[in-house]
């Protein structure tokens, strides 16, 4: 694996499928990160893992790998980032038995929710009490793509998500402030379900390989998960940006 190029899927199931190009004994877990270099928990969206199976999970990974960890929605969704310290602290709690495992902390946020500077504020500067690591966020209301959202990530030092599809075209693009970009691709033209194939994925590379030639710390989700294409999809795009530095 490239160093400071991370490419992975949503989960790390191992595909029928794409079996053979896993390692034959041990977890899905302990396969799939003998493979790829990281994986994103979304699970942790929807509710909470105990602190010990952070651990767990963490204890049957190489090294190198990392795991992207996403924020729960009773933050973002339920409470729409107010009054969201009891749920940071208690996610924090959990996330953090991953030790050096812990790469960023995605932040995605329901595309009815409108950039609101003071809540934001108080928002990011609460999980920053708790996270000095990456922190990176996947707004979809326009408001936030806009000079004070740009304001906010610079402040408090968060990468913003390029996701596709895109729901506003700013929203393609990886931006926001610190060293980590950030891209979660959902499969097009059916999200979750279709292939992107080499076609659909080179564009992609294409930003990446911008990105990492400027330095920065590349992170690339394939999240169309559903018929198992996202595995093949990260493998596409591993030999798309082999020969990145």
């Amino acid at each position: 694996m490239t160093e400071h190029l991370h490419i992975g899927c949503a989960g790390w199931s191992v595909p029928g499928a794409h079996a053979a190009h896993f390692p034959e004994d041990g977890t899905h877990l302990a396969r799939y990160a003998r493979r790829f270099n990281m994986v994103e928990i979304n699970s942790s969206f929807y509710r909470p893992h105990q602190p010990k199976t952070y651990a767990k999970w963490a204890a049957c990974v190489p090294d190198n790998f990392r795991f992207a960890v996403k924020f729960p929605r009773a933050g973002t969704h339920d409470a729409r980032l107010h009054e969201a310290e009891p749920i940071i602290e208690s996610f924090a709690s959990q996330v953090h038995e991953l030790g050096d495992r812990l790469g960023p902390v995605l932040v995605q946020l329901p595309p009815s929710l409108a950039f609101e500077r003071d809540v934001a504020e108080v928002f990011f500067d609460a999980m920053r009490q708790h996270f000095d690591g990456p922190l990176v966020c996947e707004p979809r209301h326009p408001t936030w793509f806009t000079p004070a959202g740009d304001a906010l990530w610079k402040r408090f030092d968060v990468a913003r998500v390029a996701a596709d599809p895109a729901r506003v075209p700013e929203a393609a693009i990886a931006g926001g402030a610190g060293p980590v970009r950030y891209w979660r691709l959902h499969g097009a033209p059916r999200v979750y379900y279709d292939a992107y194939g080499d076609e659909g994925l080179r564009p992609w590379a294409g930003d990446i390989r911008a990105a990492r030639e400027a330095g920065l710390d590349c992170w690339a989700v394939m999240d169309n998960t559903a018929l198992g294409h996202a595995t093949l999809d990260a493998m596409r795009l591993e030999a798309m940006l082999a020969d990145v530095r």
